[in-house]
C-alpha cells in the first residue's frame, strides 16, 4: 500500500491529499495539519515518489486503485483533493470507484491531455552527479545550469535523500520518464460523478482553460469552479492561506 500518513483527531471522515508529480506527501505537511483541526487528514506518497513502493506502471488506473486501497483501509470513504497529477488520479478514482468519495476537489488541472513535458526535469535530476554531495545547497547550485527557476529546484530537491549512502533521488526517474505520455494523457474511463466537485485554480495558471469545461461538466456534472488570483500551477504553496480557506468551506458545504 502507499506510505500513509495521519493528521488529526481519529474520529471523523477522512480527508485525503493527494500530491502531483514530483512531489510527497511532504510537500502537504503543513496544509494537511492546518486542515486537521477537527477531522483526520491523510497524505501518501504515490507510486514512484517519496517512500512508497516503485513500479513499472504509472498510469491513472493504477494510481486510482492504490487510492482507492488506502481509503479501504482507512473507513471506506473520503473527501479528496488532488493537486496536478494527483487531481488527475483523483478524477479517476471518483470515476472508476465513485461509492468511496463524498466530495472532490481538483487543484489546477482537467481530464484533458496536456501538450507540454517535464522530461526536461527528469534528465536534469538524472545528470545531476550526486557522488559526494552533502549539502543541498550544493546540488542546488548543480542543478541551477540546467533548470534556472529556483523554486522549481526547491521543489524539486525536496525529494533527494542526502542521508542516504550514496545520495539518491525518491523518484523512480526511470519509470517517470517511460510513462510521461501517460502521466500527461487523460484515459477517460467514461461515466461521470455525481458528487459535490470543485475545480481549484491559480488565476495565472493556464491549466484549467474555459473551453475545458464541457469535459469537466459531462465528467462531473456538479462541478464548481474558483480560482485564486495571482497564483500559478502550485496555487496550494503560493497562497496556502487562501487555498486552505476555499477548501476547509467547500468541504464543510
Amino acid at each position: 500500500m502507499l506510505t500513509t500518513y495521519r493528521h488529526g483527531p481519529e474520529e471523523g471522515l477522512p480527508l485525503l491529499i493527494v500530491h502531483g508529480l514530483f512531489g510527497s506527501a511532504r510537500n502537504w505537511g503543513v496544509v494537511a495539519k492546518r486542515l486537521s483541526v477537527d477531522r483526520p487528514v491523510l497524505t501518501v506518497d504515490m507510486r514512484n515518489h517519496g517512500d512508497s513502493f516503485r513500479a513499472e506502471a504509472n498510469g491513472y488506473r493504477d494510481m486510482a486503485d492504490d487510492l482507492a486501497q488506502v481509503i479501504e483501509k482507512n473507513g471506506g470513504m473520503v473527501d479528496i483533493v488532488g493537486h496536478s497529477m494527483g487531481g488527475k488520479s483523483a478524477m479517476m478514482l471518483a470515476l472508476t470507484h465513485p461509492d468511496l468519495l463524498r466530495r472532490l476537489v481538483v487543484a489546477d488541472i482537467a481530464p484533458v491531455s496536456y501538450s507540454h513535458t517535464q522530461l526536461h526535469l527528469v534528465e536534469a535530476m538524472q545528470e545531476l552527479d550526486l557522488d559526494g554531495l552533502t549539502r543541498r545547497s550544493e546540488a542546488d547550485r548543480d542543478l541551477q545550469r540546467i533548470v534556472p527557476d529556483s523554486q522549481t529546484r526547491a521543489f524539486l530537491l525536496q525529494s533527494l535523500d542526502l542521508k542516504s549512502t550514496p545520495p539518491r533521488w525518491k523518484l523512480n526517474l526511470d519509470v517517470l520518464a517511460q510513462e510521461m505520455d501517460k502521466i500527461l494523457g487523460w484515459p477517460d474511463p467514461g461515466g461521470h460523478f455525481n458528487g459535490p466537485t470543485l475545480f481549484f485554480s491559480g488565476g495565472a495558471s493556464d491549466y484549467v482553460l474555459p473551453e475545458y469545461r464541457a469535459d469537466i461538466k459531462r465528467l462531473f456534472p456538479q462541478a464548481r469552479f474558483a480560482k485564486i488570483p495571482g497564483a500559478g500551477h502550485w496555487l496550494h504553496a503560493e497562497k496556502p492561506r487562501e487555498f486552505e480557506a476555499t477548501i476547509a468551506a467547500f468541504l464543510a458545504g
